[in-house]
C-alpha cells in the first residue's frame, strides 16, 4: 500500500493510486459494461476480475473508515453526568 494510505491499482499505464470514489466509479463502469452485454468472453473475464479487485478495495476502505469513526467516537467524553448550563 502506498504511504498515503491509498492502495495502488495496476492499469495499462502502470501503477496508480485510486481513491475510494475513483475505485467505485470504475467499478460502476465495469458493471454497466458487463450488464450491457456484447463483451467478448476474455474481455468480460478480465473486466470481472478487475471488478472483484475493485469491490474488495472499496470494502477495505469502508471497513477502515468505519473503524476510524468508531475509534473517534470512543475518544469522545461520555455525555452521562454532564449538566446543561
Amino acid at each position: 500500500m502506498a504511504s498515503n494510505g491509498v492502495a495502488p491499482i495496476i492499469t495499462d499505464s502502470g501503477t496508480e493510486p485510486l481513491s475510494y470514489e475513483q475505485a467505485l466509479m470504475r467499478l460502476e463502469g465495469i458493471v454497466r459494461k458487463l450488464e450491457e452485454g456484447g463483451v467478448p468472453l476474455e474481455d468480460g473475464l478480465t473486466a470481472f476480475e478487475e471488478g472483484i479487485m475493485l469491490s474488495r478495495l472499496c470494502q477495505e476502505r469502508l471497513d477502515r473508515a468505519e473503524k476510524r469513526v468508531e475509534e473517534l467516537m470512543d475518544q469522545l467524553p461520555s455525555a452521562g453526568g454532564v449538566a446543561d448550563s
